[in-house]
């Protein structure tokens, strides 16, 4: 008689593999195999892709500058924007290709009301990274709080080009749509 392993031994085994085969590729194809499993992505899976993205979208390949990101992000956690800035400018300053400085430094300035160089930020960030759905998603709420809804309808869209199960942007989405082309009859 064959002893079949349960189900979810079975998809714990197959995930694990996954994982083991994902961290041996070069950063480029982790991410693009990522991003690719993200588009296919039942909500609770894409959930940890979105995490397993943001965390190598954090790593600048330097301690130091990893540290100035970890401290502006915890200044953002607190609402303290001068010192988010201040720490994420260090970041950028001292590492002007490293696209996640600029997208969390986006978030501090428009937080703090100056839309003109979160816009500014989330264009470098994008840039660097254009496969970033997180700057993307920031893009579309700059646009949708400057009250233009085609334009942030449009960011969003692409946002879920990338990362179908982004509930926020399936939000801002379908918000944005008809505030630009009204209910459909």
């Amino acid at each position: 008689m064959v002893m079949m392993k349960p189900i979810s031994t079975f998809k714990h085994s197959v995930a694990a593999l996954w994982v083991t085969w994902l961290f041996s590729l070069p950063l480029g194809a982790e991410e693009a195999a990522l991003l690719e499993a993200l588009k296919g992505a039942e909500p609770m899976e894409a959930g940890r892709i979105e995490t397993e993205l943001t965390t190598l979208w954090s790593r600048s390949g330097s301690a130091a500058m990893d540290f100035l990101l970890k401290r502006g992000r915890d200044a953002i956690d607190v609402n303290d924007w001068p010192k988010a800035i201040e720490h994420l400018t260090a970041l950028t300053d001292h590492a002007p290709d490293f696209a996640e400085g600029y997208h969390a430094r986006a978030i501090a300035y428009f937080r703090s009301e100056r839309i003109g160089p979160a816009m500014a930020d989330l264009e470098r960030a994008l840039e660097l990274n254009p496969n970033n759905f997180g700057a993307l998603r920031g893009v579309a709420t700059v646009w949708e709080a400057l009250g233009n809804s085609k334009r942030a309808h449009a960011a969003y869209g692409m946002v879920l080009d990338l990362h179908p199960n982004d509930e926020e942007a399936q939000k801002g989405h379908e918000r944005t749509r008809l505030a630009a082309f009204g209910q459909a009859l």
